[in-house]
């Protein structure tokens, strides 16, 4: 799993300067304690921790909240982090802001995933809060390619392996909206050195509206990337702040 190597994920997704300045704009304006779920290395929380938030950062890999803790070490930043499963979780208090970022809300695939998970945030959000959450906006372009063939991807440059190649193959199935999707990783010596399964649903934009609303959370702005542009068909990003219903 590319959650087990956080030095190939960091290398692969790091995140951009637009989305970190979206949550830290997020959490200056909530002015309270902050939770990320699916926090995974850090790369979000730990900079939203450095500006003196109190800050938890909740991950089920171990591997990527030690990444976490290390970049929070480096950095003089406070972060509590927590092993744990967003579906299901209790830490026992409330928060001004709670996010799920880059496209992490997409492993949840089935109808009991999204209401444990969304019972969860209900739990833990203040009642004046805000809950925050990026997805893609579905393609179809995209999802309808050919099963089995490859398609690039990126390159990047990994401090550990080098310059990197990523290919992908698609299989989306549109019955569970889950695209089955494998990574093949390749360094400049080895071709496929690393071949990783990448398994994310698909939630189109009205579909949304209706998820939310059945899961007790009302949606208070939609934008279409991270800098405010407005939500249109061509977005490709459907970036969303809601509240307790």
């Amino acid at each position: 799993m590319l959650y087990d190597d956080p030095d190939l994920y960091d290398a692969l997704l790091p995140a951009s300067a637009a989305q970190l300045n979206c949550y830290l704009n997020l959490a200056r304006a909530c002015a309270g304690d902050v939770l990320a779920l699916a926090c995974g290395s850090g790369q979000l929380i730990v900079p939203v921790a450095s500006t003196g938030v109190s800050a938890t950062g909740l991950d089920q890999s171990s591997k990527m909240l030690s990444a976490a803790s290390r970049r929070a070490a480096a950095s003089g930043a406070r972060v509590e982090f927590v092993e744990g499963d967003m579906r299901e979780f209790d830490l026992g208090r409330r928060f001004s802001l709670i996010f799920v970022a880059r496209n992490s809300l997409l492993h949840l695939s089935e109808q009991d995933e999204f209401a444990a998970f969304f019972s969860s945030v209900r739990r833990h959000l203040k009642p004046d809060g805000v809950f925050a959450f990026d997805i893609f906006n579905p393609s179809l372009r995209l999802l309808s390619r050919p099963s089995g063939e490859r398609f690039h991807v990126m390159r990047a440059i990994s401090p550990l392996h080098g310059e990197l190649t990523v290919e992908e193959t698609n299989d989306y199935d549109r019955h569970s909206q889950v695209n089955r999707a494998t990574w093949f990783i390749s360094t400049a010596e080895k071709r496929d050195a690393w071949v990783v399964p990448l398994h994310l649903r698909s939630i189109f934009p009205q579909e949304l509206l209706a998820l939310l609303s059945a899961n007790g959370v009302d949606l208070l702005r939609r934008d279409g990337d991270f800098v405010g542009g407005s939500f249109t068909s061509t977005s490709t990003n459907q970036v969303c702040e809601c509240r307790l219903a």
